[in-house]
Order: structure tokens, then C-alpha cells, then sequence
């Protein structure tokens, strides 16, 4: 075990010297981190990991959670932000931002009615995002939107996404790869589609089989370790490097996580 934790760590220091670091989103370990704070960061610390992405303390206080994180030696560079907070609470969304030392500001959903998405919404989403994200440029900060599928609808001679991505003058996008092929989408043509406009990754591969849809939902369960699914990981970490993208998140939401993780680096050290 030892000596796969140090190939881990390895692989890990390889990505970080050619401009491009493997974090970890920390809602991968969210039922974890319901029975042990310290255990799950320590957790992640042995898996070579040093930045995160994260935004909460899971009921501790501030300061003692970010004494943990330097213990561990973990460094949250991208925090979530809630999209209702971005449309009118940005001081609070700055505030989080700051308080973790963080670089990026992630929003991964926009409330919707149900399964409605269409030009009104995606329109509404563009003007609160380039607002936000303003303010945010002004605090130093960059904002980000995680498209969960729904984007992908088809419009005009695109989709919402493309929308979006044509009138994103002051926000940019986390690509979630796993979330782009669900719905529709190439994630590797998409990077070199809006090349200036990804600024993040998350890592997630498809189980075989799911034929996805425009909900943005589906079963955590067909989350599988990188490069064993539907998704060209390769190509986007290859496509990654091209563009200098400087983290690139696991996000693994099944319930074999802990298992897969060690997996899913080991399938990113091969790639070098």
C-alpha cells in the first residue's frame, strides 16, 4: 500500500510540474466527511493530493477547519458558490472566497423549474454570471460555471452552451466532462471549441452503457474510475495540457469512491 500511495504522490508532483495539478472536488468524500473531518483529510493527504476544491467546514469552526487543512497540507484553490448568493448576495460569495485563500469560485447548478430550460433561463443564467463574475474579477477572483447537461440543448446552430460560452465576458467554465458527455456533448471538442473560456476541470468518467439525457441527473452508481468508462480522459488531459489549465478535479460520487480514486490517479500517472 505504501508503495502505491508513493507512485500516487509521484504522479501527482509530474502533472503539477507541467502547469497542470490533480485536485480533488471534496463532495466526492461528502458521506466521509460526515463521520470524520480529520480521517477524510488525512485521507486524501496520503493520496498525494494537495489541492482542493471545496467552500464549507462541515460544522466546524473556520478557523479550526483551516487548521486542519494545513496539517494535512491541503490548499483549497476553487470554493462553490451557491447561485442565488451570486445573484445577490456576491459580498458573501467574495467573503467565502477570501476566507479559504481560494483563486476560483465554482456555481455547479442554477434553480429551474423541473426539466425546463430554454433560452429564458439560459439568458438569465449568462446576465447573473457576467455580473457576478465582475465583482469578482474586481476581488481578484474568477468565477466559473459547471454545466450539468441541460446547457446542451440544441439552439439556433448550437445549443444553450454555446450560448452561453459566446456572451461569457466576465466568467468562465469548469468543465465537467463526465456532465458535457451526458448530455450530449464531446468534451475534447468542446475545450478546443472555447479554448479561453475552460478554466477548470472535473474528471469524471461514464459507466458503459448510460446513454444520458438533458436533466443534468443520473444514478452516482455509474461514476467509474478514470479511463475505464465512456469519456475520452485522455484526450481532455491531453487537451488540458495544450491549453495550460492549471487543476483538474477527480470527482468520483459513487459509493466506491475510496476505492477508485487511488485507481483514477494511478490511470492519470499512465497518461504522462
Amino acid at each position: 500500500m505504501k508503495k502505491l500511495l508513493t507512485v500516487i504522490a509521484i504522479g501527482c508532483m509530474a502533472f503539477g510540474a507541467s502547469a497542470q495539478e490533480v485536485g480533488l472536488q471534496l463532495y466526492s468524500l461528502r458521506n466521509q466527511f460526515k463521520e470524520d473531518v480529520p480521517g477524510t483529510l488525512k485521507l486524501i493527504n496520503s493520496w498525494g493530493i494537495s489541492k482542493i476544491e471545496g467552500g464549507g467546514t462541515y460544522g466546524m469552526p473556520l478557523e479550526d477547519f483551516q487548521g486542519l487543512l494545513k496539517e494535512h497540507d491541503l490548499q483549497v484553490v476553487s470554493v462553490g458558490a451557491d447561485f442565488n448568493d451570486l445573484e445577490k448576495n456576491v459580498d458573501k460569495v467574495i467573503q467565502n472566497a477570501k476566507d479559504f485563500g481560494a483563486k476560483y469560485v465554482m456555481c455547479a447548478w442554477v434553480p429551474h423549474d423541473g426539466n425546463n430550460w430554454a433560452l429564458e433561463e439560459t439568458k438569465h443564467a449568462t446576465d447573473v454570471f457576467n455580473t457576478a463574475g465582475k465583482r469578482l474579477k474586481e476581488a481578484g477572483l474568477t468565477l466559473t460555471y459547471h454545466a450539468h447537461g441541460y446547457e446542451f440543448r440544441p439552439y439556433e446552430d448550437g445549443t444553450f452552451f454555446d450560448y452561453m460560452a459566446k456572451n461569457a465576458t466576465d466568467f468562465t467554465f469548469e468543465l465537467d466532462v463526465y456532465w458535457a458527455k451526458h448530455g450530449g456533448a464531446d468534451p475534447v471538442a468542446l475545450m478546443k471549441k472555447y479554448p479561453g473560456k475552460m478554466t477548470l476541470l472535473h474528471l469524471k468518467d461514464m459507466e458503459h452503457g448510460v446513454k444520458g439525457n438533458n436533466t443534468g441527473h443520473e444514478d452516482v452508481e455509474t461514476n467509474v474510475v478514470l479511463g475505464t468508462g465512456q469519456v475520452d480522459i485522455a484526450g481532455v488531459v491531453a487537451e488540458a495540457k495544450k491549453l495550460g489549465l492549471e487543476y483538474m478535479f477527480i470527482e468520483d460520487e459513487s459509493s466506491r469512491v475510496v476505492e477508485q480514486v487511488p485507481q483514477s490517479l494511478q490511470f492519470l500517472e499512465s497518461l504522462e
